[in-house]
């Protein structure tokens, strides 16, 4: 058969196949599926001594697919799409894939991969959150570039979560909400090593439409097997890092203002050097972390409407200790302005003053300009 004729056959067998499809019924849970996604392209520049650059980027890529089945489940598979294809940490990959029971209001029920129940600021949407990068508390205190050493894992891992609101006003707005998930402390795409579980949970009021204060608490392990030295003899075999953390959180969203802030602490080593290929020395390397087992973090902003919906200018206080003291001390102060041509579609420019006593030069500028899109 030529290539011609090869081709023809082929365009009309799909042909007749679409046909006999759309003459079909498909399954409920086939039309509930949606297709959505964003993405955020990015220019910065830092003044960081011996270190100064100016670049686009493609910030963040994302796809989902999400749908329900039978109405009381839930399910998503979310994919990072931007980067390269040789490290964990900016490669393409698999962030979210789970299922949740979505029966009762008071009672869900998820497994598979996905946010740790850990601050507010950890579930939020990376262009709804509103600033060029997460609060460094939560970057580094729950499980996005985690000072423990984990790779690069957006927030998530694998495991079990219950969550839900209850408590209902006069008005029938709930007034409580829990989530409590077991995790197995590895972040993203990677099993269990040590085969401890990561406890971690939160509570939060909510007194007045738009506000919320709540508390979370995290125990558990983060573990790799490889060699390390302690007063020089050598070891080979798993270690297990524990890992102790709570957090303090508020906000009041109103009138198109936001204000919140968070208060992260943490207790436990980290290792030295931070995954980032399975196949290189940092996937076996045990070696602890000369920062000791103390660290923490406060942020503190405000996105107020300039007009309303459209035009906001935004300030940020933003600090994180990586050690027990503040020797190593980083804080930005941060203004900025965004302006939404639609919920859709937004462009964000921001201005960032460094204070970084870990470096010789303590102090530098960073600028950032984002233009914003979902569908």
């Amino acid at each position: 058969m030529t290539n011609l004729k090869r081709g023809l056959f082929l365009t009309f067998t799909a042909a007749i196949v679409c046909t006999a499809n759309a003459q079909t019924k498909l399954p409920g849970w086939i039309n509930s599926i949606k297709l959505s996604g964003y993405g955020m392209t990015q220019y910065q520049y830092s003044g960081k001594d011996g270190a100064k650059a100016n670049s686009f980027n493609l910030r963040l890529g994302r796809i989902m697919l999400d749908g329900r089945i039978k109405n009381d489940f839930f399910w998503r598979i979310q994919l990072q799409v931007n980067g390269n294809t040789s490290t964990l940490g900016s490669s393409p990959r698999l962030v979210d894939l789970y299922t949740e029971w979505q029966k009762y209001d008071f009672l869900r029920v998820k497994i598979g991969q996905f946010k740790r129940p850990f601050t507010f600021e950890n579930p939020m949407n990376p262009i709804d959150q509103g600033f060029m990068s997460y609060g460094q508390a939560v970057e580094k205190l729950a499980g996005f570039s985690d000072r423990n050493g984990e790779h690069s894992s957006n927030g998530r891992d694998i495991g079990l979560q219950m969550q839900g609101d209850f408590l209902k006003n006069a008005k029938g707005r709930n007034l409580l909400h829990y989530q409590v998930g077991v995790f197995n402390g590895q972040g993203i795409n990677v099993k269990d090593v040590d085969q401890q579980k990561d406890l971690i949970g939160g509570i939060w009021v909510m007194p007045v439409p738009g506000m919320r204060l709540g508390t979370f608490g995290w125990t558990g392990s983060y573990a790799r097997k490889g060699t390390w030295t302690i007063d020089g003899v050598s070891h080979n075999g798993v270690r297990s890092l524990q890992q102790h953390r709570y957090a303090f959180s508020a906000e009041y969203l109103f009138s198109d203002w936001t204000l919140r802030s968070e208060f992260v602490h943490s207790t436990g080593q980290a290792f030295a050097k931070a995954l980032s290929n399975t196949n290189d020395n940092t996937s076996n390397d045990c070696t602890i972390s000369d920062n000791g087992s103390q660290a923490q973090g406060v942020y503190a902003l405000v996105i107020a409407p300039i007009i309303q919906k459209r035009l906001h200018a935004k300030a940020r206080y933003d600090m994180y200790q990586p050690t027990g003291d503040t020797s190593k001390m980083r804080t930005q102060y941060e203004v900025g302005l965004d302006y939404e041509f639609d919920h859709n579609f937004e462009i964000n420019g921001e201005y960032a003053f460094v204070n970084d006593r870990s470096l010789k030069k303590n102090n530098y500028s960073i600028v950032d300009v984002e233009v914003d899109f979902r569908f």
